[in-house]
């Protein structure tokens, strides 16, 4: 049987060439592959950390050779850079085994010839590992920062500039902290302290969230599909951030709720539970698949009040019932997760630039949905004021037969920035993702 690395190889050349999702990739690929817990937790640490230094490792790589590193065979690069990666940050590995299992691997690539490259690389690497300058001397501030965080320049400048110099510091110290996994409590079910004991009793640290009452985090979770609370509908998986949007929305019994842009689905489950099963949850989706795991998931759970179906949210076509209450949790650049989806941070500029006008158009489809005196909710997981609160402002302004909802902050929830009292911008240097929530009402 191949080793773990050789599959955190080939996930890793997946999503490079193929912008797949990292965590889709990965668990898709482990679960193709009998691997022991062990040998899974090293390779997903070896496959994010690689992600999340990928800038870094490259600066640290490229001088080794006179051939750009564009020029080396994708395997070959890949490889180095999971050696370099086991050498600067996995204390666990020896430094002997990372080159020596580095040059293994890229002769089971089927790259045989280029061993002694790869050897001779990382053994280099290995000699100036102490001495060599780190980040590269001769870089300006931005190149340095974008060499130590591995987080592009561009992407660094947009940040300063939106958010100040002190509240980007902080989020990029927090791209390279792996965050806990987040879970709410399915209170049709169980409660928070009965739950609590069960994955206390299968190995699992969970602790209670304080400012959301039935949230729980969780550190040493292994596969979380073969957990048997999870299998049972116990619990689902879901970040504060969009529990909080769910707080926020505040459903009742009884009401209609449309979740306008749905998958995977944590958000209506909150949402339907919410409302002690009774009411409706209409939960859509443009893609068959993502509605089919929604469905999933609701029967998982046991919500019988969650009713999914394919719809899409920027050109809807057949109208519906007037709502009491929707969200509008809009596609976007989700430059808020790069701790869980660590490739986004690699996109351009020009792939996010068209973002916000489709947004804004799903959200002024979504508020022909809203009842008056409904409520209508606006939200992202990313980190860019025109997806944010320009949207929002923007829509106040153009559509007076709404207005501004303010947000009661929980206890523990604080503002970063100073904004209006209907919008709140979380920062995963918190205990949340980075994510945006806007309310409005539509007046009576």
């Amino acid at each position: 049987m191949k080793p773990a690395r050789f599959f955190v190889l080939q996930a890793l050349l997946k999503v490079e060439e193929d912008a797949g999702y990292s965590n889709i990739v990965l668990d898709q690929t482990l679960s193709s592959h009998p691997l022991s817990p062990q040998d899974r937790r090293f390779a997903a640490a070896l496959f994010y950390g690689v992600l999340e230094r990928l800038l870094t490792l490259d600066a640290v790589l490229a001088p080794l050779s006179q051939k750009p590193l564009s020029k080396w065979d994708a395997p070959v690069r890949m490889a180095c850079r999971m050696g370099a990666y086991q050498i600067y940050y996995m204390d666990s590995v020896p430094d002997a085994a990372a080159v020596n299992e580095s040059v293994k691997l890229v002769r089971m690539a089927g790259k045989s010839r280029a061993a002694g490259f790869v050897n001779g690389v990382l053994r280099n690497l290995l000699r100036q590992k102490d001495s060599a300058p780190f980040p590269p001397a001769g870089k300006t501030a931005l190149q340095t920062k974008a060499i130590r965080y591995s987080c592009p320049g561009w992407l660094i400048a947009f940040w300063e500039k939106a958010y100040g110099a002190d509240v980007t510091g902080a989020l990029l110290e927090s791209l390279s902290c792996r965050p806990p996994v987040y879970v709410r409590v399915n209170t049709l079910r169980t409660t928070r302290e009965a739950l609590l004991q069960t994955l206390r009793e299968q190995g699992m640290e969970a602790q209670p969230v304080s400012f959301l009452p039935n949230a729980i985090a969780l550190q040493h979770t292994g596969a979380i599909a073969e957990n048997r609370a999870f299998q049972q509908g116990l619990f689902h998986v879901q970040d504060l951030s969009s529990q909080l949007c769910c707080f926020f929305l505040g459903a009742k019994p009884h009401e209609r709720i449309y979740d306008v842009c749905a998958a995977p689905g944590g958000k209506t489950f909150t949402i339907a539970q919410a409302m002690q099963g009774t009411g409706e949850v209409a939960a859509f989706d443009l893609y068959p698949g993502k509605v089919r795991l929604i469905q999933q998931g609701a029967q998982r759970l046991g919500l019988l009040n969650v009713h999914a179906a394919q719809r899409d949210a920027a050109s809807p076509g057949e109208a519906l019932p007037p709502a009491d209450r929707v969200l509008c949790d809009a596609p976007c650049s989700g430059l808020g997760i790069l701790r869980r989806k660590p490739e986004i941070r690699y996109k351009s500029k020009e792939s996010i630039d068209s973002l916000p006008d489709l947004q804004y158009g799903i959200l002024c489809k979504s508020a022909s949905l809203v009842r008056p005196g409904g409520v209508l909710l606006y939200s992202t997981c990313t980190l860019n004021p025109a997806e944010n609160g320009k949207n929002a402002v923007r829509f106040l302004e153009e559509h007076p037969a709404f207005c501004a909802l303010p947000l009661s902050l929980p206890q523990g929830v604080e503002r970063v920035l100073d904004e209006p009292e209907n919008q709140l911008t979380l920062f995963p240097q918190g205990q949340t993702d980075g994510f945006f929530i806007s309310m409005f009402q539509r007046k009576d």
